[in-house]
């Protein structure tokens, strides 16, 4: 991390029909930015419901499936809800449950070492979405910017 907290910041990034937001620094290692999604959900007020390694899954399964390349030098999830902000969505369209809960990638690039990407999936826009897409942009962002 950078002194005073700040982490230069490559992204945001939201390709045009793209349906993930995701911000790429080349200032915090990928511990770091981890952390930093933990805090930013738990500072927030919400429960990491979930804490998945994607990445350790992908080595210790690579050779079962014979995979060859090496996608991610490390790559985690964490999945978390908000009771207001899903009641607000699900009360626009009883539908919205199959947004929750909500989930924040951070991974780094086994091809590109020292970057690390914090992210995403957005919601369609809409009444109860749009609320959940700002909390999450509003989370990743905090993350990136490493407090």
């Amino acid at each position: 991390m950078v002194a005073g907290g700040l982490a230069l910041v490559i992204g945001p990034v939201q390709a045009e029909g793209s349906d993930v937001y995701s911000v790429t620094t080349s200032e915090m290692s990928f511990e770091d930015a981890a952390q930093g999604v933990n805090d930013a959900i738990i500072n927030k007020g919400y429960k990491v419901d979930y804490h998945g390694f994607l990445g350790e899954m992908l080595k210790r399964t690579a050779e079962d499936v014979g995979a060859t390349q090496k996608l991610y030098k490390d790559a985690e999830f964490f999945t978390f809800c908000s009771a207001v902000v899903s009641r607000t969505a699900m009360e626009a369209d009883i539908g919205n449950i199959a947004y929750c809960p909500y989930v924040i990638f951070v991974y780094e690039d086994a091809s590109n070492p020292g970057e690390v990407t914090i992210g995403h999936r957005t919601l369609p826009e809409g009444a109860g979405r749009d609320e959940v897409n700002a909390l999450l942009g509003s989370l990743v962002d905090t993350a990136a910017e490493g407090f």
